[in-house]
């Protein structure tokens, strides 16, 4: 049972560190990636729907995304849909591909992405501490409950510890790996 405990606690924080990471790779970096799209949503004939679900969307070159429709009718439908998010980038279209160029980040604005990483990241080892406060009252519950030893408990709850050291470690490395991409100017 207190292996069960620790064992959620873990899987947890894992799901936890996950959702950071792809949360991570919404923000802009300065190098086109398809998934800063991943985010978007398009009326298609009533239904919002991802827009990943109906294009096929690559990088081809370093600032530039391009965005290959299925069906070519919802060009206007994605171009509103990207206009309408967050990314601040206007999509030019030929007819049959969308494509978005990225303007070089300022200083400033890398900056800026660096504290929305780190606010993040902050928000994700909360989110840790808040797994290993449940965790450790589970243990108690379990102690009052059913009795396991003391000693047992106490070993539980370093292990407990441990775990969220290692995770927010984890998120620390997460963190700076994202910083340093986001300050690099190519």
């Amino acid at each position: 049972m207190v292996k069960d405990i620790i064992e959620t606690a873990k899987a947890k924080m894992g799901k936890t560190a996950d959702v950071l990471r792809n949360e991570l790779m919404a923000i802009r970096a300065g190098r086109a990636n398809p998934q800063l799209l991943d985010r978007i949503s398009v009326d298609y004939y009533g239904t919002m729907t991802p827009l990943t679900q109906m294009a096929n969307i690559t990088a081809p070159e370093p600032r530039l995304l391009v965005i290959s429709l299925w069906d070519v009718k919802a060009l206007p439908a994605v171009e509103k849909a990207i206009l309408k998010s967050d990314l601040g980038l206007n999509p030019t279209n030929d007819g049959k591909v969308i494509r978005l160029a990225l303007p070089e980040l300022t200083e400033e604005r890398r900056r800026d992405l660096t504290k929305v990483v780190r606010k993040s990241t902050e928000d994700a080892k909360v989110a840790i501490r808040a797994i290993r406060r449940d965790a450790i009252e589970q243990l108690k519950k379990l102690k009052k409950d059913s009795g396991v030893p003391e000693d047992e408990e106490k070993k539980a709850e370093d292990d407990m510890q441990k775990l969220t050291d290692n995770a927010i470690k984890d998120l620390d490395r997460i963190c700076a790996d994202k910083e340093k991409e986001i300050m690099d100017v190519r």
